[in-house]
């Protein structure tokens, strides 16, 4: 009998399979378990991932766009800068010829009262500085325009009274009260005149 049992423990103990062949047989199991079919879903999976085209962000400025604008921005500061210089260097000594004008009007009106003594030595040297002027406003650019017989214009001209006139149509400069400058084109101060109304009684 014990020989009996002795011979079944040692028969189950030759069947039982050992500590590492069952690791072993575990390992092989769970190789077996990656089927080709999940190996093959993972690798399809890596190139769909680099495929994807990379999404842009809304956040992130254009540097192209912000240079060339800030280029086009910077190119027409400095025009504008340049146009700015060359207008206040063009018309920089204007303040001081209208300040010079009065003195200007002054010598011209002494003149105009003694048109009957131009051969007086006095009036010949009032002449002279005036001339003088003149010429030196004339090399800045500076020069007096006419307005009498010429209709009337708002742009260059003041009317500070409307009278009738024999001698000019109605809406015609008759009188140039304080004469008009120009300044290299423009407008330095403009003429005060007197405006024909046409003939007295409108006939």
């Amino acid at each position: 009998m014990k020989d009996n049992t002795q011979e079944k423990v040692e028969k189950e103990m030759e069947e039982k399979p050992s500590a590492e062949e069952a690791v072993s047989q575990e390992a092989e199991a769970q190789e077996a378990s990656a089927t080709p079919e999940a190996a093959c879903e993972g690798g399809e999976e890596g190139p769909q991932k680099d495929e994807e085209p990379k999404a842009e962000n809304p956040s992130e400025p254009d540097w192209k766009s912000l240079y060339a604008l800030t280029l086009a921005d910077f190119d027409n500061y400095k025009k504008r800068t340049a146009r700015d210089r060359e207008e206040t260097y063009r018309y920089a000594e204007a303040d001081i010829i209208k300040d010079v004008l009065p003195s200007v009007d002054n010598l011209a009106l002494a003149l105009a009262n003694a048109k009957d003594r131009e051969n007086d030595d006095f009036v010949k040297g009032v002449k002279l500085v005036y001339d003088t002027f003149l010429a030196t406003l004339k090399e800045h650019q500076a020069e007096p325009f006419d307005c009498v017989g010429k209709d009337l214009d708002t742009e260059t001209m003041e009317a500070i009274a409307t009278l009738p006139s024999e001698e000019f149509e109605e809406g015609k400069v008759s009188i140039e009260s304080k004469r008009g400058w120009m300044l290299k084109g423009k407008v330095l101060r403009a003429a005060q005149v007197v405006v024909s109304s046409g003939k007295s009684g409108g006939k």
